[in-house]
């Protein structure tokens, strides 16, 4: 196995176009600001970890806020800019927008490695991980093609006997 200190993360181009924007911000506190958002559907990732932040900047006297949702559909979207409206409002910064882009389209690869760990922390297998979150067996197999949320599977293991999600790959 090998050790994470020489794991060496790979990551789409988009990804890496993603953390450049945040690293080359002129608006780090406003970045610091967002970390405290989380996603209302797996609250242990902020919507940075889930990859659906896409870039913080000011235009003018504005913050322009763009996100990416995991899928067209998704429900959370809303709760998701209600909390960042209230976020910079708690911060008295009340002249907001935010968009959506839907190009290029969100990837479970958008995930970091951090992002993994604290999904299976929380009991939710990683994309692409089938083992069980709870006991770490392989022996599990998929319930249903829809967990909880629509963006995750119901598996259950065969060895420790628990149901748990998994975030679909996409």
């Amino acid at each position: 196995m090998v050790s994470a200190a020489r794991r060496i993360e790979l990551v789409p181009a988009e990804e890496t176009e993603r953390r450049a924007r945040r690293d080359c911000s002129k608006e780090p506190e406003l970045w610091a600001l967002l970390d405290a958002v989380t996603d209302p559907e797996i609250p242990v990732l902020s919507l940075w970890d889930l990859g659906v932040l896409q870039n913080i900047e000011r235009v003018g006297h504005r913050i322009l806020v763009t996100l990416t949702p995991t899928y067209s559909g998704c429900p959370a979207l809303v709760t998701m800019q209600e909390d960042i409206r209230a976020r910079f409002a708690e911060a008295g910064l009340t002249d907001v927008d935010i968009v959506q882009v839907l190009s290029p389209a969100w990837s479970s690869q958008w995930l970091s490695q951090a992002a993994r760990e604290k999904l299976t922390a929380y009991g939710i297998a990683p994309p692409g991980d089938e083992r069980c979150p709870h006991c770490g067996s392989s022996n599990t197999h998929r319930v249903a093609e829809f967990g909880s949320t629509a963006c995750k599977a119901m598996w259950r293991c065969d060895d420790c006997l628990e149901p748990f999600d998994q975030f679909k790959a996409i």
